[in-house]
C-alpha cells in the first residue's frame, strides 16, 4: 500500500491502524514530502514497533505522480505482487481492500470508481467540485477513448506485471493527470482493467491539495495521450 503524504499528521496514525488491522498482511509505504507538521515522525515512530510500516522521506514537495513513481519502484524492488494507491485522508475506506484483492485475481488493474453504472457515490463534496470531477472524467473518455468511468480516482490496485510493463521514467504527470496516464498506458498495453464501486468521503482533517495547475495539467495531458496513441508513441 503506497500512501503519499504532505501535512497528514492528523490522519496518518489512524489510517495505519486501520490498514494493519486487516487480515491480508499488508505492507504500507508512506511517501512523505518533508511535511512541516511532523507526518514523517508519526510514521517513523510506528515503524519502530511494526516492520510492515515503511517510510520514504523526500526532501520537499515534488508532486503526487513523483511520489507514486518512487513508491512503485520501492514496492517492485521488494517483490510486491499487488501494489495499491490510496489517499491518506480517509477519502478511501480501508474496508474496501478485500474487494480490490478479489478483483485483482483476474485483472491487472482494479480501479475504485465513484461513478459506476450511472451512479455517484461521493459524500461531502461541494456541488462545484463534484461537477468538475464528473465532467473531467467524461472529457477524458471522449478524448482518449479510455473505457473507464472514473479515470481520475486515486484508489487503485496494480498487478506487478502491469507496472513492470510501464516505463515509469517516461511518466511525467502529477495530480489527476497521473492517474489518467497510468490507466491509459495499462489499457493500451492490453492489460485487463476492472472498475469496482467505492464510497468516496471528502476529508475531515487537513486541507485538499487541489489547485488550478492540477486541473490544467489534466486537461492538456489527455490530448498528449491521444496524439501519442495516434502516432504509436505511447511508452
Amino acid at each position: 500500500m503506497i500512501i503519499p503524504t504532505y501535512d497528514e499528521r492528523d490522519n496518518i496514525g489512524r489510517l495505519l491502524d486501520g490498514l494493519l488491522e486487516l487480515p491480508h498482511g499488508l505492507e504500507v509505504l508512506v511517501v512523505d514530502d518533508n511535511s512541516p507538521d511532523g507526518t514523517a515522525e508519526v510514521v517513523a515512530e510506528r515503524m519502530a514497533s511494526d516492520p510492515r510500516v515503511h517510510l520514504l522521506k523526500r526532501p520537499g514537495k515534488q508532486g503526487l505522480g513523483s511520489a507514486y513513481r518512487d513508491g512503485f519502484r520501492y514496492a517492485l524492488e521488494r517483490g510486491a505482487e499487488y501494489i495499491f494507491e490510496m489517499d491518506a485522508d480517509f477519502s478511501h475506506d480501508p474496508a474496501a481492500i478485500p474487494d480490490f484483492l478479489e478483483a485483482a485475481k483476474t485483472n491487472d488493474l482494479v480501479l475504485g470508481s465513484r461513478y459506476l453504472n450511472g451512479g455517484v457515490t461521493v459524500v461531502n463534496w461541494p456541488l462545484s467540485r463534484l461537477i468538475l470531477s464528473y465532467c473531467a472524467n467524461a472529457y477524458t473518455r471522449w478524448v482518449t477513448g479510455l473505457p473507464v468511468h472514473d479515470a481520475t480516482g486515486g484508489f487503485k490496485c496494480f498487478r506487478r506485471r502491469a507496472l513492470e510493463a510501464i516505463r515509469l521514467d517516461r511518466v511525467r504527470s502529477d495530480g489527476y493527470a497521473f492517474q489518467i496516464e497510468m490507466s491509459f498506458k495499462c489499457w493500451r498495453r492490453g492489460f485487463r482493467i476492472r472498475e469496482i464501486p467505492i464510497l468516496f468521503v471528502d476529508r475531515r482533517a487537513g486541507t485538499s491539495k487541489m489547485s488550478r495547475r492540477i486541473v490544467w495539467e489534466a486537461a492538456w495531458m489527455v490530448w498528449q495521450l491521444r496524439f501519442a496513441d495516434l502516432f504509436g508513441r505511447v511508452e
